[in-house]
């Protein structure tokens, strides 16, 4: 038990850590369009959907393994919180056209990635 917490606090420090200088460097100011967040979001659809499609392919995976990638590295790296806030910035502003756009696209978006993920294990 001490070790998986270990291993997802490790994973978990390394993906927000990574997540943050994404975002810093897509979002240099808190202005427009949050790329950085919907970049993540996607990136790390796309991860989780490779790491648990890798280990359903494989079964060579170790939950250890699992531990550290999909509930440190992907929960670390990827923010539904600041997902949340930055939909509320959108209504709160009234741009309801921003709102939709990035609440669709994270999602058609997020999904779609997660599904490549997996149907590229298929050829690796």
């Amino acid at each position: 038990m001490l070790k998986s917490l270990l291993l997802v606090f490790l994973g978990g420090g390394i993906g927000s850590s990574l997540r943050f200088g994404v975002d810093r460097y897509l979002n240099p100011v808190l202005v427009g369009f949050p790329y950085g967040t919907f970049a993540v979001n996607i990136l790390g659809s796309l991860f989780i959907g490779l790491i648990l499609g890798w280990a359903a392919r494989n079964n060579s995976i170790s939950h250890n393994t699992l531990f550290l990638l999909v509930a440190g590295f992907c929960g670390g790296f990827t923010t539904f919180s600041s997902f949340a806030y930055e939909n509320y910035l959108f209504l709160r502003d009234g741009n309801m056209g921003l709102f939709a756009v990035y609440t669709l696209a994270s999602l058609v978006i997020g999904f779609g990635a997660v599904f490549l993920g997996i149907w590229l294990v298929k050829f690796i």
